[in-house]
């Protein structure tokens, strides 16, 4: 998704930013921030085109976007920012904290997922008067979450060729995401 955002949309480079404490999700095998942090950097792999902001697992606690955007923008760069989100992601915008600013701090790049069409996602942010805040681009039909890689780590099936394989040797050497009993997630 990084890839397609910044060639299609012409961005200069993008960020990847791990969350330290998820607000909307509780995984008894979450792995930790530090270790989120390192599987970015293998997932960037030294592509100069794309890095990893720490600002989040540095702040600490729960991670909100509008906050987020609210430090990236303090820290001075004067950057555009655009922030890159899959259409099921921005299609739960309006239930975010204070969506309407974090519309007013970046650009909402949305690539399409099967479940959410870009015509049901204009709808869903009418409230928000969105206008050209909102920019889609066009993905690959991989239908594949974050969630579904995490499901089959825990499950101690190879998530090989779905990420980078710096990233998958990682899981697998350091069984993350696996549950604590060691077997398979239901």
């Amino acid at each position: 998704m990084a890839q397609e955002a910044l060639e299609q949309l012409e961005l200069d480079r993008v960020l990847f930013v791990p969350v330290a404490v998820p607000p909307h999700k509780e995984a008894s095998d979450d792995p930790g921030a530090q270790a989120r942090v390192r599987l970015c950097e293998l997932a960037v792999g030294g592509d100069p085109r794309f890095g990893v902001c720490r600002v989040e697992v540095d702040r600490g606690g729960a991670s909100y976007t509008v906050d987020t955007l609210r430090a990236l923008h303090d820290e001075g760069s004067g950057d555009d920012l655009t922030f890159i989100v899959g259409g099921d992601m921005a299609y739960s915008l309006p239930s975010w904290r204070e969506p309407e600013a974090v519309l007013g701090l970046a650009r909402l790049a949305v690539a399409e997922r099967a479940e959410v069409r870009r015509e049901d996602l204009a709808r869903q942010l009418e409230a928000l008067d969105a206008g050209d805040r909102v920019a889609f681009f066009d993905m690959p039909r991989i239908d594949l979450s974050s969630s579904a890689i995490r499901r089959k780590a825990a499950g101690g099936r190879s998530v090989r060729y779905l990420v980078p394989d710096a990233v998958a040797r990682e899981i697998e050497d350091g069984r993350l995401y696996r549950n604590a009993a060691g077997r398979p997630a239901a």
